[in-house]
């Protein structure tokens, strides 16, 4: 497990990432509450064909920091520093939730770097519906950690799985879920969801300049639809789809999930080698030798 130090507002941070495949470079951005293990199916989908990059950023997994507040820049610079230290230089770049807030102020403070956007059930700005939302997580992980209880983890389902998953679950399926959720929560979780609180991705927006997937939820009820316009009006060359899932996609649908984004990531690939072929300069054939009317042996 490489592990990079990051330089924050706070003070210094440990970054750890996973890297793993060949090919273009391909930096996974996980989202709140969660850890780089979220992108294993993805990951699995493509790395025979990308390197990819999956960091934790501060307050999940194995990365470890001042442990004070947050910003969402700092956020950024420990995931750029993943890609730096994993040697990439361009790459293709997803996230998902706050990951995609990461992505969005990523790539629009270092345009030259980013081949590909996704943004998978991310937003704009936290108006003043998020704000409650996010306020009243803030709320439940307060009474958890005062009473020993796991409404937080009881209430993820709720939030962030749509009608399918509850179509194929039973009640003991769903308690065995809220004991594997309580137990996986990120300890930093409430310090992102801070993070959370203070998004305002507006001035950015139009820096953006890589081709981007704005991949929505069917059944998000964190993130509207009013979010998810706001990022195709506000991003020059973006282009919509829809995952037939909650909020919680990445979980509902591994394998879903992980196939529309592999879709839109090989295509802009193959886009690259198409334009490269086509704006590659032909060869300086002035002082070849006339190979015409050499006779071929046999």
């Amino acid at each position: 497990m490489p592990v990079t130090q990051v330089p924050l507002a706070g003070g210094a941070a440990s970054v750890a990432y996973d890297r793993t495949g060949t090919g273009p470079g391909l930096v996974l951005v996980h989202g709140t509450g969660a850890t780089r293990q979220q992108w294993l199916p993805l990951t699995e989908a493509v790395a025979d064909r990308f390197t990819v990059v999956a960091p934790d950023y501060s307050g999940s997994g194995d990365t470890t920091d001042h442990g004070g507040p947050l910003t969402l820049a700092d956020l950024a610079d420990e995931v750029l520093a993943a890609a730096d230290h994993a040697g990439l230089d361009r790459f293709h770049l997803v996230g998902h939730s706050l990951g995609a807030a990461i992505a969005t102020h990523l790539a629009a403070h270092h345009p030259g770097r980013i081949r590909s956007l996704v943004l998978h059930a991310g937003w704009v700005r936290t108006d003043s519906r998020l704000r409650a939302e996010f306020t009243y997580w803030l709320d439940l992980l307060r009474t958890d950690a005062e009473h020993g209880t796991a409404h937080f983890a009881r209430m993820l389902p709720l939030m962030a799985f749509g009608p399918r998953y509850w179509e194929r679950t039973d009640t003991a399926a769903n308690e065995e879920l809220v004991r594997t959720l309580a137990a996986a929560l990120a300890p930093g979780t409430a310090r992102q969801i801070e993070v959370d609180l203070s998004v305002d991705l507006r001035p950015l927006l139009d820096r953006v300049t890589a081709p981007t997937l704005v991949l929505a939820s069917a059944h998000d009820r964190i993130m509207g639809a009013d979010q998810q316009q706001a990022l195709l009006a506000g991003i020059p060359h973006t282009r919509y789809q829809e995952v037939d899932a909650g909020h919680g996609a990445p979980g509902e649908d591994p394998a879903g999930f992980a196939a529309l984004i592999a879709a839109f990531l090989d295509e802009r690939r193959a886009a690259e080698e198409t334009e490269a072929t086509e704006t590659a300069p032909a060869p300086d054939t002035e002082d070849a030798p006339d190979l015409s009317t050499v006779a071929m042996p046999g």
